[in-house]
């Protein structure tokens, strides 16, 4: 099995999959390998991808909290955010870090409050806001994520502050977004929805290769038997995984697929 983060990783910059990373995990489906994308994105734009580039197979999605069938756009098994704790928890880091905003991800949707004032293109015509942080928690979809997002702080900076007030309450991460906290399920994780899809398919770490570059990738890198930093990587990943990949700009990910595979790249 492959298994990919997105941003940073299998993609460019500019957001695209490129012509020789997607020959490269071709090559490798042919050669029978699986092919799982890893990422912190919902099933929303993973479709988008997949539309894009004809992309199939499995994706982790939400950092863990999703495993989603990408060809029937179906969620294969979830595990969502209890609402009264996301509200504990933003209730300590509002406390912590004034002036911090916080928004709900479903999968599908965004809900967020007026302090909450990170857009996204990708997310347009997926954001819905509410009138007031109140009436944020009376949200009745299935919560994957708490986004708590300060324009004041650096996401690693808002990660420390957050740690005190949220105990062992919630999983916390960030992927690299400005100032930004992705808040999840309570040992909702990357490398544990990967773990249970492999045992599911008699897979054992030692045949997992994964390629990631930020913090939220560390627990699936630290799991699978080969695990790849993209050069282009968190400080903390690059001192924490080993083995180095090219950056994601360098399509990195297909280089090392090509060298496994025994093919030669072709830009």
């Amino acid at each position: 099995m492959i298994a990919s983060d997105l941003d940073g990783t299998l993609l460019r910059g500019d957001g695209s999959l490129s012509p020789r990373t997607l020959r490269a995990l071709r090559t490798a489906e042919e050669a029978g390998a699986e092919i799982v994308i890893v990422t912190a994105r919902p099933p929303r734009f993973v479709d988008r991808l997949a539309e894009a580039t004809g992309l199939v197979g499995t994706a982790v999605c939400s950092n863990g909290a999703l495993v989603y069938d990408i060809a029937s756009r179906s969620v294969v098994s979830s595990q969502m955010l209890s609402l009264s704790v996301a509200r504990q928890v933003a209730t300590a880091l509002a406390a912590a870090v004034p002036g911090v905003g916080f928004a709900l991800e479903t999968g599908n949707q965004v809900f967020y409050e007026p302090a909450y004032r990170l857009r996204l293109s990708e997310d347009e015509g997926a954001e819905l806001p509410v009138a007031s942080l109140a009436e944020l928690w009376l949200t009745e979809a299935p919560v994957t994520k708490l986004l708590a997002w300060t324009e004041q702080l650096d996401a690693d900076t808002l990660l420390a502050a957050a740690r005190p007030g949220a105990g062992d309450t919630v999983q916390l991460t960030h992927s690299g977004g400005r100032g930004l906290l992705e808040i999840s399920a309570p040992g909702v994780t990357k490398a544990g929805a990967l773990a249970m899809l492999c045992a599911e398919r008699g897979i054992e770490a030692a045949d997992v290769i994964a390629f990631g570059d930020m913090p939220n990738d560390l627990t699936v890198l630290a799991w699978a038997g080969t695990g790849y930093a993209m050069a282009n990587a968190h400080p903390s990943v690059l001192a924490a995984v080993e083995t180095h990949a090219r950056t994601n700009e360098e399509d990195g990910v297909a280089q090392v697929i090509e060298h496994l595979f025994a093919v030669r790249g072709r830009g």
